[in-house]
């Protein structure tokens, strides 16, 4: 049974998975000299016919605003665009809103007006090539991977909050676009923008600490934020407080493994079981990348490694280690998304809404284990999502799939594959007296050795499962969509 659940006020506002990799310094003009674009660098979108700023209009940070252009003007951020790698194509996001560039719902229409939304992973509608132009040298064709449309200046018109569109791809002025450096241009190959990270615990960087660096965030901030991390291990606790929304923290390694933020407490130290993290995540709208994030306490203890209590949450490749008790999803809405989460007990627990969409689930109890403890409020639809998610273990026919931490939990398991570490007879089961029958799990479509069902394994409906998507169980009364 879990103790000491804490709760923070959180305030609702927009996240994206994928977010411009900048550090905490006020970037230069944008007025500079057209140069090719590389990896991980920010630049402005200049139309060549109309010589002015591809914009996020009104500094939104709004999912479905459309694009217009203005004149460049120095430091705005919502004018400033990362390009980063993605499958040989690349995201282009945008600095203010940590927003991409999209093509709506991977419309093939001419002249459809372009948008920002929420990065997703891989999302062709969201991936743009890059053509040089052969009429005008030092510019390019920005070609969408879902339509094969150009980024275009609508009607090549000169006036300020004309409509960014794509249009059927020619090499003439309004689709021959200057990528304008803003900064210094990262090494190639390089995802940041800066040779100098953030934070660096060998003293390369502007911080030698996680906290050092989130302490220097001014309070109620109101745009992005983002903490880059050199490769290394930091042995620290970190807490993202409720006063400082929109901060990212990103790993520079090439894979999450490089950059551990890690710590041992337990609830037995006297800190109960929330407050025995390594990372507390209270501001809205935090998004890490590309690290790991740990409690190196051993078995035998509840011992969490991050406790999330912010609203629009977003965790993109991402490991979680811990043994009990691993990730406390508190409340709110959080998004997990190519992550890696092991444990031995109860390790996805709590009361939150959860999609964990293509994770990888490691339970490491050899004496087999439970993954989830969801405490769904009842007046919640919905709960904890797994999605074509893989689940692995040490144990054979053991490992449960969850267990209700209140009498409402709500779990479902859909489309993933599940190995034979599941406990196939009866992988549901009751927790101190609260009767797994009587809480909301379910299963639907689910695939592997661990993937049998009878009586005590209840299968969601086709029908019902098109209301359990991730986008329903983001969606809120705000319409996020973090996929």
């Amino acid at each position: 049974m879990k103790i000491g659940k804490f709760t923070f006020l959180a305030i609702a506002a927009m996240l994206v998975p994928t977010s411009a990799a900048i550090t905490v310094v006020v970037l230069p003009s944008a007025a500079q000299a057209a140069t090719a674009p590389v990896a991980g660098g920010i630049y402005t979108l200049v139309p060549g016919a109309s010589g002015k700023c591809v914009q996020v209009p009104s500094s939104s940070n709004a999912s479905g605003t459309l694009l217009t252009q203005a004149a460049c003007a120095t430091g705005s951020t919502y004018q400033e665009w990362k390009v980063v790698a993605s499958g040989g194509k690349y995201n282009l996001v945008n600095v203010g809103s940590g927003m991409c560039i999209d093509d709506p719902s991977g419309s093939t229409t001419s002249g459809t007006q372009l948008q920002q939304w929420g990065c997703g992973a891989a999302q062709s509608n969201q991936l743009w090539s890059l053509t040089g132009s052969s009429a005008t040298p030092g510019k390019y064709e920005v070609v969408n991977g879902a339509s094969s449309e150009c980024i275009s200046d609508q009607g090549g018109s000169t006036a300020g909050n004309n409509p960014i569109v794509q249009e059927t791809c020619s090499d003439i002025s309004r689709m021959q676009i200057a990528f304008n450096l803003v900064g210094s241009a990262p090494t190639t190959g390089t995802t940041t923008p800066s040779s100098q990270p953030t934070v660096a615990s060998d003293g390369t960087g502007k911080y030698t600490t996680v906290q050092a660096a989130v302490n220097a965030v001014p309070a109620n901030n109101t745009s992005r934020v983002v903490i880059t991390i050199k490769p290394g291990t930091y042995n620290e606790i970190v807490t993202i407080p409720s006063n400082k929304p929109y901060i990212t923290l990103e790993g520079l390694g090439t894979s999450a493994s490089q950059t551990v933020i890690v710590d041992n407490h337990s609830n037995a130290g006297g800190y109960g079981t929330g407050g025995s993290a390594t990372v507390f995540v209270e501001g809205h709208d935090f998004e890490a990348t590309n690290l790991t994030m740990s409690n190196s306490y051993g078995v035998g203890s509840q011992a969490v490694a991050v406790n999330v209590e912010a609203d629009r949450a977003v965790f993109n490749n991402v490991r979680f280690l811990g043994n009990q008790d691993t990730l406390l999803v508190n409340s709110y809405r959080g998004y997990y998304v190519n992550s890696y989460i092991e444990g031995t007990e109860d390790f996805i627990f709590g009361a939150a809404v959860a999609v964990f969409n293509d994770c990888q689930i490691y339970a490491k109890a050899t004496g087999g284990g439970t993954i989830t403890a969801a405490s769904t409020p009842s007046g919640n639809t919905y709960g904890i999502l797994i999605y074509k998610s893989t689940i692995t273990g040490a144990a054979n026919n053991k490992t449960t799939l969850g267990r209700p931490w209140g009498a409402a939990a709500q779990v479902l398991y859909s489309q993933d594959s599940l190995s034979a570490t599941i406990a196939t007879a009866q992988p549901w089961i009751d927790m101190d007296g609260t009767p797994w029958t009587g809480a909301r799990f379910d299963e639907y479509d689910n695939t592997g050795a661990g993937a049998t069902t009878n009586g005590n394994r209840p299968q969601m409906s086709s029908s019902t499962a098109a209301n359990y998507t991730p986008q329903k169980y983001l969606a809120g009364t705000d319409g996020w969509n973090p996929l």
